[in-house]
Formats: structure tokens, sequence, C-alpha cells
């Protein structure tokens, strides 16, 4: 048996300007490799895990350290096979059930909609904060986690029947039988556009896959992280949705969650798509500016104020731009993954079965079948 047996890479994001992929997805996968006997190494540019679970560390002027849920604020579970992995990490102490009171208000009433409605299906939170799932499963016994480390190339060495991965520097960074990438970008033109440099796959490598990856089109959000330093009791529930906004479209309490610090109230505000789309339409994709980060965070506050409800000031204010916070369209809804079977390349993503946490942890179930059933 060669040194590569059973050797799996798991590939997220390929370069700073891209928002970390490496999130549930890419995490549950490179986890059930492992515990099938699989060799696993992570490789993702970002400093950590988590995708749209990552969690946002600030230090105020004054010293003081905060932490904020900036992009998926929960999840809900319907999938039987997904409900069996959120009860064991339940078990684990990673994830808990939100039990707050939800709802809707509408910007013409100025009144709160359907309270009860908006919480009867159970929403779950990683503990001490969304990315601790992440962070636990790349931590497993048999997955070797490389943040920091970007891939730069991907080749498909034909006579050993090999993947052969490269840095962003052309840095060997080892052989593997079996690749997995959560990056959307891996074969995009968008990656060209973003970073100037050839996507890290070779689209005629396998371009079954080229041709469905090609446009995913992706839907933006800017976020906007505040804290207060007393509850905002004029608002009767911890998470909403908001209509009738052009700018607004969720609210939620982050420091209500199972395990956060109460020594301040933090709130994470959602912009709309169209707030988001119009504001990209005037500075690119490319990284925001403070100048534009600051003029995102104070509409976003300012159309918070104008509900007519009882806002204090904060004492803390930034927001983030998620340049695609979300994937347009589904890919691979029945297979739930993108498969080669004959070059082992496994691609899962959200982006391949539904627009949200539950879709990218099917998909990286889903993959990691496919690398299993290999050997």
């Amino acid at each position: 048996m060669n040194s590569v047996a059973n050797k799996v890479a798991v590939v997220g994001s390929g370069s700073e300007h891209f928002e970390p992929t490496l999130s549930f997805s890419g995490a549950v996968c490179a986890s059930i490799l492992a515990r099938n006997g699989v060799s696993v190494t992570i490789f993702e540019s970002a400093r950590g895990p988590g995708g749209r679970m990552s969690q946002r560390r600030e230090v105020t002027e004054e010293g003081r350290e905060l932490v904020f849920d900036h992009g998926a604020p929960y999840f809900s579970v319907s999938n039987a096979e997904v409900w069996d992995l959120v009860r064991e990490w339940e078990s684990r102490g990673l994830v808990a059930e939100w039990d707050e009171n939800f709802g809707a208000f509408d910007c013409i009433s100025h009144k709160f909609l359907g309270i009860q409605q908006e919480g009867l299906t159970k929403k779950y939170v990683g503990v001490p904060g969304m990315n601790a799932i992440c962070r636990a499963l790349c931590q497993e016994t048999g997955v070797e986690s490389k943040f920091g480390v970007g891939v730069g190339r991907l080749e498909w060495l034909e006579d050993e029947n090999l993947w052969s991965l490269m840095g962003l520097d052309g840095q060997n960074l080892g052989q593997f039988q079996g690749v997995v990438a959560s990056d959307k970008n891996i074969v995009s033109p968008r990656f060209t556009n973003v970073t100037g440099r050839a996507p890290p796959l070779d689209m005629n490598l396998v371009p079954g896959m080229a041709v469905k990856l090609q446009d995913i089109p992706v839907i933006p959000c800017f976020a906007l992280m505040i804290a207060f330093a007393e509850p905002l009791s004029a608002i009767p529930t911890k998470g909403f949705r908001v209509v009738n906004s052009e700018v607004l479209s969720w609210a939620c309490c982050d420091s209500s969650k199972p395990g956060r610090s109460a020594t301040s109230e933090r709130w994470v505000l959602h912009s709309t798509v169209e707030y988001a789309n119009g504001i990209i339409a005037q500075t690119g994709l490319v990284k925001p500016s403070e100048a534009t980060l600051k003029k995102v965070a104070e509409e976003l506050f300012h159309e918070l104020q104008s509900t007519g409800l009882d806002i204090s000031q904060p004492f803390f204010k930034r927001a983030h731009r998620w340049g695609s916070a979300f994937p347009g369209t589904s890919i691979a809804r029945e297979e739930k993954c993108l498969w080669e079977k004959n070059k082992r390349l496994a691609i899962c993503g959200d982006f391949c079965v539904s627009p949200n946490i539950e879709g990218a942890i099917v998909s990286g179930i889903a993959a990691a079948s496919k690398l299993s059933s290999c050997w």
C-alpha cells in the first residue's frame, strides 16, 4: 500500500479575496470520512472554518471584546440524516435549541405580526458560537487542518492516478487519492474576475462539473453588528423578519442565544438583497472600504430606528459584507453533490442542495458517501 492510500484533501477557499468557504459542508464531509478510516487534510486560506457559520470578534475603542454570529443566525432540521448528526452534536454540547419568541415586523403598519407562528420551527445554534461545530469537526481524530493555507492549483496526475495540490506560491502541498471542494468558485470565471488568477481547478479536467459551476448566481447581504449597554425592552421578540422594508430583512438578539455572554445586549441585522446589490453596483466586488462599511452601518441602523421602536444608541456598530451570502440556485438537488468517479473528486455545498445550513450538511454527507465507497 503506497503512502497516499486513503488520503483525501478537503479544500475550502483558495483566496483571501473570498469569504471562508469551509462551512458545514466541508467540515461534515471531513469528519465522516475520518470516522470511516480515511486520512483527511483540510486546506483553507482563512484563519479558521465556518463560512457563513463564522463568528466575528470585535474590540471596542475602550478595549472591550464583543463576539457576534454575523452570518447564519441559526439553522433548522427536517432531514433524518441531519437529525442524527444534530442529536450527536447536542449530546457533545456543541449545539443547543434557541428557544425564544420570534416574529415578523411590518414597516408599513409598524406592528409585530405572527409571533407565535414564527417560533413553531425549532431553531438550533452552535455553542458557544455558530462556528463551534465546524471547529470541533475539524479537530477530530484523523483530520489534519491547515488554516491560512490556500490551494492555488489542483493537478490530476494521470499516470499515478492521484491528485497533486500546490499552494498559492507554488509550494507542494502533497498528493491525494481524492479531493473534496466546498468552494463553488474552484472552476468559476468569477475567481479570475476577483483575484486576477486562474481558478485552482482546470475546467478541462472536469468539463461536466465546470458547466454546472460556471455561472451560479449569488445573493449578497450586508450584516450590521451592534451592541447596547441596556436591553431593548421595546422589542417583544429575540428575532424577527422585517417586511415592507427596502433596507432590512432580519434582526436578532445575538446575545440571547444559549452559551453567550450577557454582559451587553448584542444584535445582528441583515440587509435586503436589493439594498446589498445597490451598494455593490456602486463599489464593485472588491473589498469594501471603511467609508463604505460606515455608510452601510449608518443606513441599516437608521432603518431600525425608523421602525418607531424605542431603540437606544449602541456603544458599538460595525457592518460586514457577505458578497455571496447565498447561492441563487441549486445545481444537484437529486445527487446532493457533484461527483467525478474516475478522478475521485466531489464538490459539495449549499449550492448543490438548498441555500441554507441544512442543505450544506446534506451535501457534505453525500460527498463523504461517494468517496467512502471508493475504498
